[in-house]
């Protein structure tokens, strides 16, 4: 899934569809756009943990705790620093000052 602000809707349609699936259900990116009859419509046909959005930050840490490196430049980066308080993400201006 692709997730940069404005590229998803020029992908196939059904990256489009679930992109925008997960920015509303976990980011709660337009949010207001929809009913509370649609919101509840769609949790009453896809029932969420009790820890909804605890649980996501988790699966996000589980998928990506063994490679930590992968997590330079993107919000992956937050849930280990949550995660992790040892973690010291990566930091662009250090390795672009610091390039060849």
């Amino acid at each position: 899934m692709h997730t940069t602000p404005g590229i998803p809707q020029h992908m196939h349609p059904v990256v489009a569809l679930v992109t925008s699936g997960v920015e509303m259900d976990v980011l709660g990116l337009t949010y207001p756009e929809y009913s509370h009859e649609e919101r509840e419509a769609v949790v009453h046909a896809h029932p969420r943990t009790p820890h909804f959005k605890e649980d996501i930050i988790q699966a996000f840490y589980d998928g990506i705790k063994h490679k930590p490196e992968t997590t330079f430049g993107n919000v992956k980066a937050d849930v280990l620093a949550d995660k992790e308080p040892h973690f010291h993400r990566g930091n662009f201006r250090n390795v672009n000052r610091c390039s060849a």
